[in-house]
């Protein structure tokens, strides 16, 4: 018997773009902030793999230089090992220098692995976070069909 209520034309359409244009806004400001977010998680997690690489690669300066001086202490152990085995004198300083060289060579190989193990985490810096995090945000956003039946029915329509 009586109609339902129809807003004039007028009203209609000037309500739903006001807020498609609000939704529009929110949605292009949100995703303005997710973006500059996942700048954010990629430049710290570059940052922390570049800090662990350079430190491995300290590390392993460090490895060269204890083999370097284990050489250096082990030609000259070798020197005064000839020496004693030339004719003359009863010195036996050699000795000190060949257990030098064992413990550089041992502090060296030490060095050596915890470089090789910090270069092998960090190398190569790659956000690996943050592609994980872009991945599943497109996944999340390709996976809501945009208008693929499931519409709602006109406001004020007829039933």
């Amino acid at each position: 018997m009586s109609e339902p209520y129809r807003r004039p034309p007028g009203e209609q359409r000037s309500e739903p773009p006001q807020n498609i244009a609000t939704a529009i806004a929110e949605v292009s400001e949100r995703a303005t902030l997710l973006i500059h977010e996942e700048i954010e998680l990629a430049k710290a997690e570059v940052t922390e793999k570049a800090t662990k690489l350079v430190k491995g690669a300290v590390v392993g300066i460090a490895a060269g230089v204890f083999f370097v001086m284990a050489l250096i202490f082990a030609l000259v152990g070798c020197a005064w090992l000839l020496y004693y085995y030339l004719p003359g004198n009863d010195f036996t300083y050699f000795w000190g220098f060949f257990a030098m060289a064992v413990i550089l060579v041992l502090l060296g190989a030490l060095a050596g692995l915890i470089a090789a193990k910090a270069v092998k985490k960090s190398a190569p810096p790659v956000p690996n976070m943050a592609i994980e995090e872009a991945r599943k945000i497109r996944e999340t956003v390709s996976s809501h069909p945009g208008g693929s039946g499931d519409a709602a029915p006109p406001v004020g329509g007829e039933s």
